[in-house]
């Protein structure tokens, strides 16, 4: 599972790989070309900064496919709905936020309070909140989706998924056994372009690597480690 390279954070459109994001997947690519890996699918969501990263992982897969697979259950939650609902609902009246909200800083202490309620199902959407989705949907979203990857390749095939921090994180649950709440701390703590490894088959599931990011690693590289 690699989770998209950084998106634009703050640009009118937050769904595109900003020039750092490509260049983080690039480095990816060319880290797993010098290795020799080569795997046998490519999936993503449908989200355009995880087609963008997947786009430049097809040189590694076998079959030299023109496109990878689209799988809408490797989508992010929406995170706009989330945060609208807890200003509206729940953020002091006595300390107004503006939209959109360019600090990164005041965006993660709002967007982790948004989440936390979200996670307890205490966020109760109207019928403005387009695109809100509840978090047991995109739990049981997400499981499913992973279940059925694992059941489709089997005996020895390598996979790799396009994917998003929220995605990884409930990947984690799904082969851990996390609470809920630890899930959205592994949220936060997804690099963008890492890799995360599972290990399946024979009725097992193992983790055995989590937010890897050798291909950032040396000196030279690691300014272009970002969160977000």
């Amino acid at each position: 599972m690699v989770r998209h390279g950084q998106a634009s954070f703050g640009a009118e459109s937050y769904d595109k790989l900003s020039p750092l994001g490509e260049e983080q997947v690039q480095i990816l690519a060319q880290h797993w070309q010098s290795l020799e890996e080569q795997f046998d699918h490519l999936y993503c969501g449908e989200l355009l900064r995880q087609k963008e990263t997947a786009q430049q992982l097809l040189p590694l897969i076998k079959t030299s496919p023109a496109h990878p697979v689209i799988h809408s259950g490797l989508n992010e939650y929406d995170g706009t709905p989330i945060i609208n609902i807890y200003l509206r609902d729940h953020h002091p009246a006595d300390s107004p936020v503006s939209l959109p909200i360019l600090d990164r800083k005041e965006f993660q202490k709002i967007f982790e309070a948004a989440t936390s309620m979200w996670i307890r199902g205490e966020l109760k959407p109207g019928s403005e909140d387009e695109g809100f989705e509840f978090w047991s949907d995109f739990q049981a979203r997400v499981h499913a989706t992973m279940d059925e990857l694992m059941a489709k390749h089997s005996n020895g095939a390598r996979v790799v998924l396009s994917t998003s921090g929220g995605v990884i994180a409930l990947a984690l649950q799904r082969v851990l056994g996390l609470p809920d709440a630890q899930v959205i701390a592994a949220n936060w703590m997804v690099n963008n372009s890492s890799v995360t490894r599972i290990r399946y088959g024979g009725g097992r599931v193992s983790l055995t690597l989590f937010n890897g990011l050798s291909h950032l690693e040396l000196p030279s590289l690691r300014e272009k480690i970002t969160y977000r």
